[in-house]
């Protein structure tokens, strides 16, 4: 895939038939759990979900982010996924074989529209870039690793079960408002689109940063001499 510019834009073409939709502040936040739902089940790694397969008897680091994407299918073809793909109907997609390699893929038998391991790869990797969100490769160096990671994780989720949950992009909206560096008010966020906004909080996020360091380096409790080039300016360099 070439580089993806995404700042001025509504909508990212994947092909001629399947595009990934930028949705707005406003839009997400009428729809927010839904919408971080599906970008957490087209976007997820093995890793990311360790507990879930566990208990269904799969090794996470068995199995790949394709297969664990055709495990999560079911449920993302009876979700509303136009916040993602706008027009895009995913309810008729059905597994089928890639007569090419014999690999399993989703088709569209009304329009022919198919999605494969590669494909997927690809909105995947758009989705990270507007949503900020990392690609998590990590791997267990043995079983004993791999079995505290496992129990780990869902110590973690049992504190978090019957927690309320609280609107994240709500609180990082409010904060960011309220920071001198931000020149947008609440009615003005609704129209960005959430990539832009994203970009800004890690811009803001940076320069903050990088003005303690400076003011580090004036006072004399940060030596420059220790700092790389990256650290030495508040633009994002990637």
């Amino acid at each position: 895939m070439s580089t993806i510019n995404l700042l001025f834009r509504k909508e990212y073409p994947i092909n001629d038939k399947i595009k990934v939709v930028i949705p707005t502040v406003g839009q997400i936040l009428d729809n927010e759990d839904e919408y971080y739902s599906l970008v957490t089940m087209w976007t997820a790694m093995p890793i990311d979900m360790m507990v879930q397969l566990d208990d269904i008897g799969l090794d996470f680091t068995k199995i790949n982010d394709w297969q664990l994407f055709m495990l999560l299918f079911g449920v993302i073809k009876e979700t509303d996924n136009s916040l993602l793909f706008g027009d895009l109907d995913l309810s008729s997609f059905e597994k089928a074989i890639n007569p090419v390699n014999n690999e399993i893929i989703l088709v569209d038998p009304n329009s022919d529209i198919r999605i494969d391991r590669a494909l997927h790869g690809q909105i995947a990797t758009v989705l990270r870039k507007i949503n900020h969100i990392e690609k998590n490769n990590r791997k267990p160096a043995n079983e004993d690793a791999r079995e505290f990671m496992i129990e780990r994780a869902r110590q973690k989720q049992k504190r978090q079960r019957g927690r309320a949950i609280d609107s994240q992009l709500e609180k990082l909206i409010i904060a960011l408002v309220n920071t001198s560096e931000f020149s947008y008010g609440y009615e003005d966020v609704e129209g960005l689109t959430i990539y832009q906004f994203n970009q800004s909080l890690r811009q803001i996020i940076r320069k903050i940063d990088y003005d303690n360091r400076m003011h580090g380096i004036y006072a004399g409790t940060v030596n420059a001499k220790e700092l790389s080039q990256d650290d030495l300016t508040w633009l994002i360099n990637k």
